[in-house]
C-alpha cells in the first residue's frame, strides 16, 4: 500500500466519538452506527409462554420467564459501500447494521475497526476467497495490530450472530481463515450455485421459530415473523433472493424443512416442521443456544424451552446407549515374516494356535 495511503488511516489518530460521524479509514468509508432502537428486539414471538408438552406453565412462577426475540429489520437491512479497502479492492462490499456498543472510547473505536473487519470478511465470503491475516491486519492499521485477536473476535462473533456462520483457521501456509456454514447447507450456506451470502442463518431462526411454536409453526405466524426482517413472501431480498422459493421449495427439498397442508383446511392453510436433515444436523439445543446469543443470554434463561431442548439431548443420549454393538471381530494371526519385522527378539518364544483351538 502506498506509504501515502498509510498516513491517511485513523488508526493512529483519535477516533470520534460522536455517533453517526462518519470516518474515513484507510480510504473506507466507515459504517453509520445503528439507529438507537434495539436491532434484537423488536419482534416478542407470540406464544412462547405457551404450554409445551411436558413443560411446567410460566404462570406457576415467581418471576416471568424472559422471551426470546428474534433479530429485526435493522440486522438484515443492506447498506453498500462503493469505497476500497486500502485501495486494495474495487468491489463493492456487503454491510449490514449491527447493535452498536456503548462503552468506553477505546472500546467505540474498536467496535468501528471491527465493522470494517467484518465487511472485509462477508467480502471475501462472497467472492469465496480465503481471508487472509496479512489483509485483515492492513485493514484495522499497524496502531492496532496488538488488538487484532479482539477486533477479529467482535467481527466473527457478530456475524455469527446474523448469518450463522463460524471463522475458522485454514490449514495454509499462510495464515488464514474462512467462514463455514453451521448446518451443511449446499455450497457452504449458500444454498444455491454461484456466489453470495449465507442462508443459514435464516434457516436457523425459522427452527427457532418452529420450536417456539410447539415443533409445529403456521405459514402465516412464520410470515409474520419474517417480517420484523424485512423478509416478506414474493419480494425479492438482497440476500435469501425470493423468499418463498427459498422457504417453501428449496429448504424443502433439501430436508431441513417439512411443508405440509393442515389438516381437513377449507380453505387450505399450510404449516412448517422440521425436517429430517435439520434433526440430523442440529438439535433443540444447539438452535436455543444460538437464539440464546442473539439476546445476549444464556439457554437455561429460558426454563422453558431449555427443559424441553435437555429432554431431548437426553432422550438421544440414551438411544445411543442402546444401541447394539455391532464391532466385527475378526480371529487374526499375523505372518511370522511380520513378528519378525516388528518383534524380532521375543519371536522365536511366540507360539501360534488356530483360530479356535483351546490352549
Amino acid at each position: 500500500m502506498p506509504r501515502s495511503a498509510k498516513s491517511k488511516v485513523c488508526g493512529g489518530d483519535k477516533c470520534p466519538q460522536a455517533q453517526g460521524e462518519t470516518q474515513s479509514c484507510g480510504g473506507a468509508q466507515a459504517i453509520a452506527p445503528a439507529e438507537e432502537e434495539s436491532t434484537t428486539s423488536s419482534l416478542q414471538c407470540e406464544g412462547v409462554t405457551q404450554s409445551l408438552p411436558g413443560a411446567k406453565s410460566c404462570s406457576t412462577s415467581q418471576a416471568p420467564e424472559r422471551r426470546l426475540t428474534f433479530p429485526t429489520s435493522a440486522i438484515f437491512s443492506c447498506t453498500r459501500s462503493s469505497e476500497a479497502f486500502n485501495g486494495l479492492y474495487e468491489h463493492r462490499v456487503f454491510a449490514y447494521e449491527v447493535p452498536p456498543f456503548t462503552e468506553t472510547p477505546e472500546t467505540d473505536c474498536l467496535t468501528r475497526k471491527a465493522s470494517l473487519l467484518e465487511q472485509y470478511l462477508l467480502y471475501r465470503y462472497k467472492m469465496k476467497q480465503l481471508i487472509m491475516k496479512e489483509d485483515m491486519l492492513k485493514i484495522i492499521h499497524q496502531s492496532h495490530h496488538d488488538q487484532f485477536a479482539e477486533i477479529l473476535k467482535r467481527a466473527s462473533e457478530r456475524i455469527e450472530l446474523i448469518f450463522a456462520v463460524d471463522l475458522k483457521e485454514v490449514d495454509s501456509d499462510v495464515p488464514c481463515y474462512n467462514l463455514v456454514s453451521k448446518l451443511k447447507l449446499p455450497n457452504n450456506g449458500r444454498v444455491r450455485g454461484g456466489r453470495g451470502l449465507p442462508k443459514t442463518g435464516l434457516l436457523m431462526n425459522l427452527l427457532g421459530m418452529i420450536f417456539m411454536k410447539g415443533n409445529c409453526a403456521a405459514e402465516e405466524d412464520i410470515w409474520k415473523s419474517l417480517g420484523t426482517m424485512r423478509v416478506y413472501a414474493g419480494r425479492k431480498h438482497f440476500i435469501f433472493g425470493e423468499p418463498r422459493k427459498l422457504i417453501t421449495k428449496d429448504l424443502v427439498r433439501l430436508k431441513y424443512l417439512e411443508y405440509r397442508q393442515v389438516a381437513n383446511s377449507d380453505p387450505p392453510r399450510y404449516e412448517f416442521l422440521w425436517g429430517p436433515k435439520a434433526h440430523l444436523e442440529t438439535s433443540k439445543m444447539k438452535v436455543l443456544e444460538f437464539l440464546a446469543k442473539v439476546n445476549n443470554a444464556v439457554p437455561s434463561d429460558f426454563p422453558t424451552y431449555y427443559e424441553e431442548a435437555l429432554g431431548d439431548e437426553e432422550k438421544a443420549q440414551g438411544m445411543d446407549a442402546a444401541k447394539p454393538d455391532t464391532t466385527i471381530k475378526v480371529n487374526f494371526i499375523p505372518p511370522r515374516d511380520m513378528l519378525n519385522i516388528v518383534f524380532p527378539p521375543i519371536v522365536k518364544h511366540v507360539k501360534f494356535f488356530p483360530p479356535n483351538k483351546k490352549i
